[in-house]
């Protein structure tokens, strides 16, 4: 009886929501955005789903994050405009959460809306020094080289300067490296910006130092990446030998875990292939730096107010009690000289009005994506309609692919809350949904870029980028991005 009685309610309700549709937005176009929209597609007839962005441009970390010379990476993007292009779906850039519109406007529009929008600013190191020039965070670098309108005008000094010091040892400070030690005339043929290409030329880097807080067992990255950068033409690499000692705490890392011991290895290998030898004169150079944690930023006494080094302490590790090893310092002290600066110790996402944010962990707090009230842990009631996805969600962590699994969870909910009996009026009632958002952001005089209009800008990106021998020649500039759309 019960089982028909829910059976014949949730009939009612998918009855109602099929003459109302199902109306849902997805704000940020990255791939948490995307992979939530196709999974919305698919799992719900009739929903009408739209994705906005405050770029012009979709697909988010995948065109702004991604290494240049990754193309393969980046074709995920035809899976992500076949969701855009269909019937059910559009894709609104230029529409800003927090000035073009609200959350609250967006959830009186639609009876479900995901938030996906990323993370787009920067932990900080709290350590005196950190607003010197010259040192910048490995986030606008990489913007910056991949052309995102937000960076196009940075100037990164590569000319003052042969020694550049990256802090952390993850996937992005390895990109960072590779970006500044490959040879130019290979990156010339990818679709890196060219204010990017043209300042790489003209670089003064030879040396690049690779510091982490802790030891080539807890190294954060992939072996892929590590290979990589690894494999770079005529590069000379030195890894302190006593750096890869194991303990008996990283021979247990290792075994349960075959990527550390796969980058242990590959380290391991890198070292003995260098052994004792020297760079020859003019030679790149790649240092791995271990067991250093940086305590200030040092000045400069021809240039006041730029890096000049970074003053390290020399750390060890500790077991934490739960088999996880964290760097403590040990009172030992180091200098190391550079003119750069790239810190690669993490994204942090930003709250908007009426979000319920935990400034410390720099995520929203959630239950399978379902977004909860209060940021206080103890907490479990949950906001109606409103959902997260992606790093927003569960911090920036993952590759692609971890943002596929993402979303089938937070969908996974959304469908579910969808069968609850008795109904939320939130999900049954009537939306006005896309049509509602035109009006709104027409009344505003935001001049939304629809999918078509960024078609006009790829096709115009590609167009140059034949004229160099690139798959593109991106527009850099909010002004020639709007331009192009709006032709």
């Amino acid at each position: 009886m019960l089982i028909s009685k829910a059976t014949k309610w949730f009939s009612r309700t998918l009855s109602t929501l099929s003459v109302n549709k199902l109306r849902v937005c997805v704000v940020g176009s990255g791939p948490a955005g995307f992979y939530t929209a196709e999974k919305v597609l698919k799992s719900h007839q009739g929903a009408e789903v739209d994705i906005i962005d405050r770029l012009p441009t979709p697909f988010g970390l995948v065109r702004s994050g991604v290494a240049p010379d990754h193309p393969e990476t980046k074709i995920v993007t035809n899976q992500f405009s076949r969701v855009a292009l269909n019937e059910r779906c559009s894709f609104l850039g230029n529409v800003n959460l927090g000035t073009s519109i609200s959350l609250s406007d967006l959830r009186e529009m639609y009876h479900v809306v995901v938030l996906a929008y990323g993370a787009e600013s920067d932990r900080v190191l709290g350590i005196p020094g950190e607003e010197f020039a010259g040192i910048h965070s490995a986030r606008e670098f990489v913007w910056w080289y991949n052309g995102h309108p937000d960076c196009s005008n940075l100037v990164p000094d590569l000319k003052s300067t042969d020694t550049a010091v990256i802090l952390g040892q993850g996937n992005v400070a390895l990109d960072v490296a590779r970006v500044l030690l490959r040879p130019t005339k290979e990156l010339a043929t990818t679709d890196i910006a060219n204010h990017a290409l043209a300042a790489l030329e003209e670089s003064s880097i030879r040396k690049v130092y690779l510091v982490g807080r802790r030891g080539p067992v807890q190294a954060a990255c992939t072996a892929k990446e590590l290979r990589e950068v690894l494999g770079i033409k005529d590069l000379y690499i030195h890894i302190q030998e006593d750096d890869l000692r194991k303990t008996p705490a990283d021979e247990e890392e290792m075994k349960n875990s075959r990527i550390h011991k796969r980058i242990h290895e590959l380290l391991s290998k890198a070292a003995a292939t260098s052994g004792n030898s020297h760079p020859s004169p003019g030679q790149r150079e790649l240092h791995f730096i271990f067991f250093r944690k940086p305590d200030r930023f040092l000045d400069s006494d021809d240039t006041r107010g730029h890096v000049s080094g970074v003053q390290f302490e020399k750390t060890t590790l500790k077991d934490n009690g739960s088999g996880y090893q964290i760097a403590e310092g040990t009172g030992t002290y180091e200098d190391l000289d550079c003119g750069l600066v790239m810190k690669s110790i993490g994204y942090k996402s930003v709250p908007v009005d009426g979000l319920p944010f935990d400034l410390r962990k720099g995520v929203v707090q959630n239950i399978r994506g379902r977004v909860l009230i209060d940021a206080s842990e103890n907490v479990t009631q949950v906001e109606e309609g409103l959902y997260v996805v992606g790093w927003l969600k569960r911090g920036p962590t993952g590759i692609i692919a971890t943002n596929l699994y993402c979303a089938e969870e937070t969908v996974a909910s959304i469908t579910e809350d969808l069968k609850k009996c008795p109904p939320t009026p939130v999900l049954t009632s009537s939306k006005p949904g896309r049509e509602g958002l035109m009006q709104l952001l027409d009344s505003r005089n935001v001049r939304a870029v629809p999918f078509s209009d960024w078609e006009k800008i790829d096709s115009e990106e590609k167009r140059l980028g034949s004229l160099r021998n690139k798959p593109r020649d991106k527009l850099t500039s909010w002004q020639d991005l709007l331009k192009v759309a709006s032709q």
